[in-house]
Formats: C-alpha cells, sequence, structure tokens
C-alpha cells in the first residue's frame, strides 16, 4: 500500500488525508499544535465544496451541523441596503445552498472520519527531502511515496521548495473575528461596507452569531497578547488569546463599528474572545504545486483574501484533486493552479471593490451595484459561476 505523510492538520489536510485514505493510500498527517483547536471562527461552505465533503462522506453530516443562510446582502453604515441576494434562488442555481460552520465543526468532522491513530498531534515535521519523500520528525525519520505539504499560510516546505519565490505579501487590511450568543429576532446575514470599512455577520448552525470585520491598518498593529499560541496549521495564532488583548481589541472595534447600523454594536459588545490577524496572501502565483514526490496544498499554495469565502472551499477542491492525481502530480498542478489563481485574483479584486475609501468612489461602486440589483438576483449571482458551479471532475 502507498504512503502518503501529510504536514498539517487544518482543514486541507485532514481532506487530503482523507481523499488519499478513500483512495486506498496509508496516510499518516503530523502537527505540530498538541490538539486540533483551530484559531478562527466561522466559514462559509459554499456548492463547490459541499460537493467534495459528499464525496469524502460527510457531506451529510456537516449539512446537519451548519446555517442555511437565507436573504441576505450588502448594506451601508447607516442600515440602508445597497443590494440584496436570496439564498433560494443561489441554491436553485447551483444546485447546493451555501451554509456556514464554524471552523472547529468542520475541523472536528473531518479528523473524526479518520482512522484512530492517523494523526500524531505535538509532532512537527522538521525536514522534507522532495526527491526522496523523508520527513524528518523528532521522533524520528518517515518515508512516504507522496508527502503533502498543508502547512499554512507561512509554510516552511514551499519556502524550502520555492527559495526564491516571494512570500505573503501584507494586503493593507487588518480583520477581527468574533462569535457571541444571537442576540434575539430575525438576523440576516449581511456585510456592511463604509469608508474602507467591512462588518459581516451570519448565523451559525448551533445558534450563536460568527461575525468579522475588517479595516486598513499597518502590519503588526494588533493589541500584543502574554502569550502566542499554534493554530493547527503550524502558523502562529493571532492576538486575542488573552484578555487584556481581547477588550483592546474589542475596544478597537467599537471605535470603528461602533455607531454603525444595529446589531453591529450589539455583537461587538458581547464579544468575549476576539481574533484579529493581518490579512496576508500570495499575490504572486507559484510556478507549480508540486516539486519531487511534494504536493503543495491550501494556503501553503495559494492563499488568497477572505472577501470570497474560498479559502477553505479551494483547499477541500485541492484535497480531492490531489487523491485522483496522487500518482501524477505534474497533473494535480495542471488541474489547480490556473483555477486557484482566478479564484484568488477575483477575491483580491473584491475586496478592493469592498474597500473602497474615498467617498465619491464610494458612491459610484453602490450606485452601480444597486443598479445591478435592480435587474434581478439572477445578475449577480452569475458573476459566481465559474466559482460555485465546479463540479469535481468523474473519476
Amino acid at each position: 500500500m502507498s504512503h502518503a505523510v501529510v504536514i498539517g492538520a487544518g482543514i486541507g489536510g485532514l481532506a487530503s488525508a482523507l481523499a488519499l485514505r478513500r483512495a486506498g493510500w496509508e496516510v499518516t498527517v503530523l502537527e505540530r499544535a498538541p490538539s486540533l483547536d483551530p484559531v478562527g471562527a466561522g466559514l462559509a461552505v459554499a456548492p463547490n465544496a459541499l460537493r467534495v465533503l459528499d464525496l469524502l462522506g460527510v457531506g451529510g453530516h456537516i449539512r446537519g451541523l451548519a446555517s442555511l443562510q437565507g436573504a441576505a446582502g450588502i448594506r451601508r453604515p447607516d442600515g440602508r441596503w445597497i443590494s440584496r441576494t436570496d439564498a433560494t434562488k443561489a441554491a436553485d442555481r447551483y444546485g447546493e445552498p451555501v451554509i456556514v460552520v464554524h471552523r472547529a465543526t468542520l475541523v472536528d468532522t473531518l479528523a473524526g472520519a479518520l482512522e484512530p491513530g492517523t494523526v500524531r498531534l505535538g509532532l512537527p515535521a522538521e525536514d522534507v527531502d522532495s526527491e526522496t519523500g523523508r520527513v524528518v520528525t523528532a521522533a524520528g525519520t518517515l518515508t512516504a511515496d507522496l508527502v503533502v505539504a498543508a502547512d499554512g499560510l507561512h509554510s516552511a516546505v514551499r519556502t524550502k521548495l520555492f527559495p526564491s519565490h516571494p512570500g505573503p505579501v501584507h494586503t493593507g487590511v487588518t480583520s477581527w473575528r468574533i462569535v457571541v450568543p444571537h442576540p434575539g429576532g430575525t438576523l440576516m446575514p449581511s456585510e456592511t461596507w463604509g469608508g474602507g470599512l467591512i462588518f459581516g455577520t451570519a448565523v451559525l448552525g448551533d445558534g450563536r452569531v460568527y461575525a468579522y470585520a475588517t479595516a486598513p491598518a499597518p502590519a503588526g498593529t494588533a493589541a500584543p497578547p502574554s502569550h502566542t499560541a499554534a493554530a493547527p496549521d503550524g502558523t502562529a495564532a493571532s492576538p486575542g488569546t488573552t484578555a487584556a488583548s481581547d477588550g483592546a481589541e474589542r475596544a478597537e472595534m467599537l471605535r470603528l463599528f461602533g455607531g454603525w447600523h444595529e446589531p453591529v454594536p450589539s455583537l461587538i459588545a458581547a464579544a468575549t474572545e476576539v481574533v484579529r490577524t493581518d490579512i496576508r496572501c500570495l499575490d504572486e502565483p507559484l510556478p507549480r504545486f508540486h516539486a519531487g514526490r511534494v504536493a503543495l496544498l491550501g494556503d501553503a499554495a495559494h492563499a488568497m483574501t477572505p472577501n470570497l469565502g474560498q479559502g477553505a472551499c479551494q483547499a477541500l477542491e485541492d484535497a480531492l484533486i490531489l487523491a485522483r492525481h496522487a500518482g501524477d502530480l505534474p497533473a494535480y498542478t495542471a488541474a489547480r493552479l490556473p483555477r486557484t489563481t482566478e479564484v484568488a485574483r477575483a477575491s483580491r479584486r473584491v475586496g478592493r471593490v469592498a474597500g473602497i475609501g474615498n467617498p465619491v468612489a464610494e458612491l459610484l461602486r453602490n450606485t452601480a451595484m444597486a443598479l445591478a440589483g435592480r435587474f434581478g438576483p439572477d445578475t449577480v449571482l452569475r458573476q459566481m459561476d465559474p466559482i460555485l458551479s465546479w463540479r469535481p471532475p468523474a473519476t
């Protein structure tokens, strides 16, 4: 039986382990963190990702734990709508809904579908030889027919394989994420745009509310924590790990968004934990997603901004396609590099449009979006067709 070593037990790493295992591979997952306790909050699972989860055997379980999003849209800081969309029409168009789950829910589900002992916690990969498939750890050396580098944004494996390639760049934007109790009443999923700032909300399947916000800010300006935890993908956790930093970040959010429409201020005030992350991405695509026996996957291969909610979704697509091309890594690159490059560029474009701070440009943007909405939701949804209509190729 062929053996694969997966580096990183985030969503992409666990999904690739599950896909490879279902394809008949023996799999070992190495995770430097001592537990599967992912840093983050909510994430959208779009139709393209749900199709992957179905093939991995966990789609139904995730649907049962998730919140189906109803009508949604974009608002101004005073609460007036710029545009709206109908989730029912989106589900009809793509054959699947967009659902929202907590990141930990998806991680736990993927990990739970693996055989016990597959994931080795607290054991980082110290070195990787792409030609021989040797992976060095503190517990010894593993030799694999395939090494999957799913070690996140600051991937050490990517740096070793492509030492001259530009690393992640700071986009000039920082983000905050919170999960709070539902305030009651009807809460429509939405994003509010204004003055270069963004605030979004979505209801999780357990009834809590996931909220996120972004604002222009220099890198490294988050309130300093007293310690830094390790994220499951091997990267450093963002600030927000102590009560002191949580309070400082909550105060900063209220300073920026406290005058916006309800429930924005109330959701921020209810937050007890705040995760702040400077948004970085790989602006220049890699020349390929493989070298020797090593394949890069997820953020290690194509870290993108969160504006389209496709980071985890593209990692899930990677996992399925990699399992199908595990013996032909150039074919994996050919299948994934063009698509992920375009999705990443589209996400970057949406971020720039949403973050417009010039009042005149903002007015023109809002007017154009309102006019597009008057032609019907299909006009807006059509722009997402290349991303959400993706289906796994036939075996």
